[in-house]
Order: C-alpha cells, then structure tokens, then sequence
C-alpha cells in the first residue's frame, strides 16, 4: 500500500498562525505534533517511510523536510504552481506507478485529525479490498449534524467486502445550503465526503485518460524530472479543476467504506475548543491567558513570552501569534477570509493622538 499524502493548502481560517509561509497543515493545533505529523504517524506502520509520499507547495519543501526528517527527500515532491486537487492526484498517480507499478494507493489529506488509528486501518484495508478491476474507492464519514461546509456521498446499492459497511456509490454532492443538508440527514444515506480515497493506479490512470487526459499528456513525459524546468513548465499548462469535479463524479465505478473512527477536519479556530484545555466557564485557552468574567471564549497565544488578559467578555476569538492579532466574535469568523483580503490589499492606517 503507498500512501500519498496531499499538504500543499494555504488556507487563513486560522490566521494569524495560520499564513502565507506557514499554512496550517505545518501548525500544531491540536497538541505538540503538527496536523502534517500526524497525518504521517497515522499511516508509518501501515505502509513505512519509503512508500510515502507527500505532495505539496514548492515553497513547502523544506519545511515538510524538517518536519518528517523520516521520509526520503525524493519522496517529497513540490507543485511549482497551484493547479487544484486534479492535477496532485495526476501527479501523485503517475509517480507511484512508475516507482511501484501496480500498487494500491491511498490519496490523504494533511489537515485531519482521526482516531483511532487502529479502525482508520481497518478501514483502508477494507477499502484495498474492494478496490480493482475499475472500481475506485472513498472514505464515507456518518454525519453527526446538518453540516453545509463538507461535500456528501449518496450511497446506493450495499455491498458484501469486510467487516464494515460498505456501499456503491450513486453519486457525489456539492456542499449543500441548511435545508438541503437538514434534508440530507433525514434521508439517512448520505455521507460527508471526507477527501480520502484508496485506488489502484492503473484504474485511477484509466479514468484520467478517458476523462482529462491531458494532464496525462503533460506529466507521463516528465515525471522522472521532478524539479526541472520542462517540469515546472508542463505542470504550468494543467487545467486548475479538483478532481471532484474533472474524475469521481464522471466515474462510473465508485465504492465508499464507512469506517469506525471520530474525524474531525479541523476546519477553523471554534474546531480546536476540543483540544484546548477549558475552564469551569467555557473557555477554551492555550498559552499565557488570564480570562475573569468571561465565559465561551477561545484564546490562542502562540508565544510563551506574550500574555493576553480578557475581562467580562464573552463568545470571542482572540489569537496572537507573529506579531499579529484577531479579535472576532465566533459569530463573524466566517467574515475571516474577505476581510484578510481587505486587510491585505492596503496596509493597515496608523493613527496616533
């Protein structure tokens, strides 16, 4: 089994820790390892350092270097361009098959935290299982609420492979609006779409072939000249599209696993509450905090040697980290990104008595 793991995102949703030159993939949100870490602990025993692969940014090279001393340099591999989840899986596939023809591979992501590792096994194992013969495969995950930031596998027909559930696919769904999603829940036979896939490579090659096959016409000829410049220029020509959209939903052959395991995206600062030790009134704090008076508030202070004193507030967000600082109500947090943008595009005013 080589596993592949995707970490080239440079999200905000958790600026100011989160930035430009340190996304959240390489930040340790959730404890002392980073979410990447703990993407390669979850799966070091299942497959061992040489069968694992990690695509990211070219300007993340290194740092994915320091953080996974482990991994060989040649299995880390640098997008010198964005070109959206298509082109990765492109990439990520033609590469494994000319290093280990004929191999299942398992397609992650680095900004998961899932537990525990012993089912999230089971169920990539199941997943290879059913694999083959054009069958394509993803991780389903049971919805606990009517969420409306994750995509949803409809699941059809059951099917007989393992010890877990395990359904055909009819068919992938956008993020929905509150009623579709409400609607979705009811039904009973949604899933969320976790981004998490197990394939052969030559079933998944098929399918770009007959569907984008033009990302297999730049890459095939350069894949053993990773980092040069016919590389970097071939990988400039590829269509930006995700590979939701340019592969699964035309495939015709797709099967989802639904493992036994808590999962959890961590997709902004109110999902790291969990994680963070909490007072007797709801306040989620991590670093030099004193809170008095106040109550569900979540404080992020990246520096030991900085300290952040709240007073008689409530329901906010407060991060310091790099000499920056966010200060957000939890109702406004989805405002985080424009408003960076704004922030961004003109330099802050300074004023002064």
């Amino acid at each position: 089994m080589i596993v592949v793991i995707m970490a080239g995102g440079a999200g905000t949703r958790f600026w100011p820790l989160s930035t430009e030159e340190r996304p959240k993939q390489f930040l340790a949100l959730t404890g002392d390892r980073t979410l990447l870490q703990m993407s390669y602990d979850r799966v070091v025993e299942l497959a061992g350092p040489k069968k694992i692969f990690v695509l990211t940014s070219e300007a993340y090279v290194d740092l994915v270097r320091e953080q996974l001393p482990e991994l060989p340099a040649r299995n880390i591999v640098g997008e010198p361009c964005r070109r959206d989840t298509a082109a990765a899986v492109a990439l990520a596939s033609l590469l494994v098959e000319n290093r280990f023809p004929g191999e299942t591979m398992v397609v992650l992501t680095a900004d998961h935290v899932i537990e525990p590792i012993e089912d999230f096994h089971l169920a990539l194992r199941e997943a290879a299982d059913g694999c083959g013969e054009g069958r394509l495969y993803t991780l389903g995950i049971k919805p606990t609420f009517a969420a409306t930031q994750f995509g949803y596998l409809e699941m059809g027909e059951e099917l007989e492979v393992g010890d877990l559930p395990h359904f055909q696919l009819s068919r992938f769904k956008e993020k929905p609006d509150a009623q579709t999603a409400e609607s979705f829940l009811e039904a009973g036979n949604f899933y969320w779409n976790s981004g998490m896939f197990v394939w052969r490579t030559e079933d998944i090659l098929a399918e770009f072939q007959t569907h984008l096959p033009r990302h297999l016409e730049l890459l095939q000829p350069v894949i053993e000249k990773l980092g040069s410049q016919d590389f970097k220029q071939a990988f400039a020509q590829l269509e930006p599209i995700s590979v939701d959209f340019a592969i699964l939903e035309k495939a015709g052959n797709i099967g989802a696993v639904i493992p036994r395991i808590e999962w959890d995206d961590v997709g902004g600062w109110l999902a790291t509450q969990r994680y963070l030790p909490t007072d007797d009134h709801g306040n989620a704090l991590r670093g030099p905090v004193l809170c008095e008076g106040g109550k569900n508030n979540t404080v992020f202070v990246e520096d030991k040697t900085e300290e952040v004193l709240l007073l008689g507030v409530k329901d906010l967000v407060v991060v310091r980290s790099g000499g920056r600082t966010l200060v957000a109500h939890k109702d406004s947090l989805d405002e985080l990104k424009p408003a960076l943008a704004r922030l961004h595009e003109q330099a802050p005013v300074a004023t002064y008595p």
